[in-house]
């Protein structure tokens, strides 16, 4: 069984993150600590300085509190991780750092570039220290 998984959550598919947080409640049994994630793309120097201070610090506390509601709907105890940077990279270093046995992602529906699994997915999948699940 895996004792520390890693669910990293894209907040615009709010039914997959459900749906993932069971199968790692599944996989992992009982005892397992479920931790979620969400990475924040880093917006661009040029672009970041039209945007006030105050939207973004407001925009970062609606994240973090969507967050929590997923986290507490699905009863996980840890809290919630909020990173920025690139998905791909943010996820693999959540999943260092917490010394997670195991990644459930979900993917997209890839488009050529990427045929199987979308792009942060393959990135996670090809780079990733611990098994990795991926759900469609």
């Amino acid at each position: 069984m895996f004792k520390k998984i890693l669910v990293p959550v894209d907040l615009s598919h709010g039914a997959l993150a459900g749906q993932m947080i069971n199968v790692a409640r599944q996989v992992g049994g009982k005892d397992a600590e479920i931790h979620i994630t969400h990475v924040v793309h880093d917006i661009p120097a040029y672009a970041a300085v039209e945007i006030s201070p105050e939207l973004l610090a407001k925009t970062h506390k609606a994240v973090e509190q969507e967050l929590s509601d997923l986290a507490k709907a699905n009863n996980i105890k840890s809290k919630p991780d909020l990173r920025h940077g690139t998905a791909g990279s943010g996820i693999l270093d959540a999943a260092d750092q917490l010394g997670a046995d195991l990644i459930v992602i979900g993917s997209h529906k890839p488009g050529l570039a990427d045929y199987f699994l979308g792009s942060t997915a393959a990135r996670v999948v090809r780079h990733a220290q611990c098994p990795v699940l991926v759900m469609r």
